[in-house]
């Protein structure tokens, strides 16, 4: 078994980190390069970063301020945003993004992704779904924070982008995200099961028995977080010491 990641999530917006609960009620938390600098001494794996408006307000990422942001970032960056034609991502990956996140891009230009993953590798793209459950107990994908619809299961989703060429699926449970309340272990293990790409399970974690339940009943090769780090004293370096005495692997760097 590859050893699994944990990583913190950044949500960018206006020059600040925000974090939300059902991808709502932002609420400012910090600004961006001092919580890189505290994850890069924290032993992450490595950092998802997200400009949580570029994509509803139509606009490209922000490319000189990553430029600044990456030169003091030393693990691999993952940033989502705003990222709508292959040029973007070519400026992303150009100002010092390791791995590209594209969430509501692909729904709109098909191609996108297996052009991404043509020139620049498979393992630079990230298929992201956001995940809203429904009443009736159905899952249905999302994109745009949230707020636009598809009627498409994530787990046919899922396969249809790792078909076109992502490296790997970050997976949000949007009712999820920001309650600390847990990981939804059975959307996890349906598109787990539906791939053979590694699952990054995001939204809900607040424990570390949440994390590891995600990676043992869900079946995710890698833990996403945000509030348990931002409002609690819990930590990346103590989560992965935690799912290491289960028997997950984890990186652990011997001093």
């Amino acid at each position: 078994m590859l050893k699994v990641r944990v990583i913190p999530t950044l949500l960018w917006k206006n020059h600040g980190l925000v974090k939300g609960v059902g991808f709502d009620s932002w609420r400012r938390v910090g600004t961006v390069m001092p919580a890189i600098k505290v994850y890069n001494t924290r032993e992450v794996d490595e950092l998802i970063l997200v400009d949580i408006t570029a994509s509803s307000e139509r606009r490209e990422p922000d490319y000189e301020s990553l430029s600044d942001l990456s030169a003091d970032c030393f693990v691999p960056l993952t940033v989502g945003g705003g990222i709508r034609g292959l040029e973007h991502v070519q400026k992303l990956l150009d100002a010092g993004a390791d791995k590209v996140s594209i969430n509501s891009a692909a729904y709109d230009n098909p191609v996108l992704i297996p052009d991404a993953s043509r020139r620049f590798g498979s393992q630079c793209i990230v298929g992201s779904i956001d995940v809203v459950l429904l009443p009736n107990g159905e899952y249905r994908c999302s994109s745009m924070s949230g707020t636009r619809m598809h009627d498409i299961n994530p787990c046919e989703w899922a396969a249809e982008l790792e078909r076109a060429g992502a490296g790997e699926i970050l997976l949000t449970a949007v009712q999820r995200d920001g309650t600390m309340e847990g990981y939804d272990i059975e959307l996890i293990r349906q598109v787990a099961n539906s791939v053979s790409i590694p699952i990054i399970a995001s939204g809900g974690a607040g424990n570390y028995d949440h994390m590891i339940a995600a990676v043992k009943e869900g079946g995710a090769s890698a833990v996403a977080a945000g509030s348990i780090f931002h409002f609690t004293q819990q930590t990346p370096l103590e989560a992965k010491h935690a799912m290491a005495r289960t028997g997950i692997p984890t990186r652990i760097l011997v001093k």
